[in-house]
């Protein structure tokens, strides 16, 4: 059994390789903005960094002056529900309901722990999830580990979502409409006051955004895409991430009470996972309790990302991004690593993304923007697509 297991698996990572969809993990270092693998180095274009606050070194010395031997604790030791709920959760899980004006937050170990809990805990066989099809991996495992009947609605095609809910409404308890705000392989937006519109006429339909993308670097305060187009307080689950323009670790999700209790008692990755590390939950703090001060960081990241796209557009590239992500696409797996290897050589440290990541055709550099690149350097890196 075991050899047969080992030549199948021998066989599968062959076909990959012939495909050019293999991948590893490399070792690398980082220094400020530059990314050292092996004896390459180039200029990171593939971090999630929007804000470049993970680099930000007079940042990190501020909140190391508020460390103390009493408050540096490294690990939780157990899980939430046992003795890991330490008193930061409710400092952060507070800041966060004050800051998008909802009754209860809720804060989880990681987006995808988040992502992959909340859907089968709110779900049942009289629910139907209705998700854009191009929702990230950790809300499609959610989805199917859950009871609930699905289908996935063409990206962006709000004419589909309503073809399906007229068909389906009236068949469910209730419905969940899961997107996401920006999607991180194509940097397009969703019209997310289309479908509070859209939610408003039928009774049973609740909203599940993921702000992963948008938290931080969207909106005057810079809580996402949902603060920026004025409909918050409409979303039932708005979830979000630490882990990428925050600079830290973890998910959160935003929404009322019941909800939050009800998690607290069903939902499986909260429950028994050990609880994230109070030295991290103080990071998380300190960084949100400044997010609105950003500001000049957030227009930035729209200049640099505005410029970039037109240099795109010039080159001959379909970009249809609203955001600071921008894709390249090649289409064919081999040219996009040979591609990606081209701009390495040139400086800038770049990754094809292939399938499954994306659709067979459609592989490409997904260029991550952040707020520090220079002028300078988005004209050079224009100069080598």
């Amino acid at each position: 059994m075991e050899n047969n297991l080992l030549h199948s698996i021998s066989n599968e990572l062959q076909e990959l390789e012939k495909q050019g969809n293999s991948r590893e993990l490399h070792l690398i270092t980082q220094q400020g903005n530059m990314i050292q693998q092996e004896e390459k180095s180039g200029y990171n274009l593939s971090s999630n960094d929007y804000l470049g606050l993970a680099r930000d070194t007079a940042l990190h010395e501020e909140f190391l002056r508020s460390m103390s031997r009493d408050n540096a604790i490294f690990s939780a030791s157990s899980s939430r529900l046992l003795t890991g709920n330490h008193v930061l959760y409710a400092q952060l899980e507070a800041q966060l309901s004050h800051m998008f004006g909802t009754e209860s937050a809720l804060v989880f170990n990681s987006g995808y722990h988040m992502n992959m809990g909340i859907l089968p805990a709110i779900s049942n066989k009289r629910t139907l999830i209705l998700a854009d099809k191009w929702v990230h991996a950790s809300l499609i495992d959610g989805i199917r580990l859950s009871a609930a009947q699905h289908f996935r609605y063409r990206h962006g095609d709000y004419a589909h979502l309503e073809g399906l809910l007229a068909k389906y409404a009236s068949r469910f308890e209730r419905i969940i409409i899961v997107t996401e705000s920006i999607f991180s392989m194509d940097g397009d937006c969703t019209d997310l006051s289309y479908l509070v519109r859209l939610k408003h006429h039928y009774r049973n339909i609740l909203l599940y955004v993921d702000e992963a993308h948008a938290i931080g670097v969207r909106g005057i305060k810079g809580l996402g895409c949902a603060e920026e187009q004025g409909c918050k307080a409409e979303i039932d689950f708005l979830t979000g991430t630490f882990g990428k323009a925050l600079a830290s670790l973890g998910g959160y999700l935003v929404c009322s009470q019941p909800i939050r209790d009800y998690l607290v008692n069903k939902m499986r990755t909260l429950m028994f996972t050990t609880a994230l590390p109070p030295i991290n939950l103080m990071w998380s703090l300190f960084i949100l309790e400044r997010l609105d001060s950003f500001v000049d960081q957030r227009r930035q990241l729209q200049k640099n990302s505005a410029l970039l796209k037109k240099q795109i557009v010039a080159k001959g590239y379909d970009c249809r991004s609203e955001s600071h992500i921008l894709p390249l696409i090649i289409g064919d797996s081999k040219a996009a690593v040979l591609k990606a290897e081209e701009l390495q050589r040139n400086g800038f440290y770049v990754l094809p993304v292939r399938p499954p990541t994306v659709p067979e055709g459609t592989a490409r550099i997904r260029l991550s923007l952040t707020a520090n690149i220079t002028t300078s350097l988005i004209h050079q890196l224009a100069a080598n697509l």
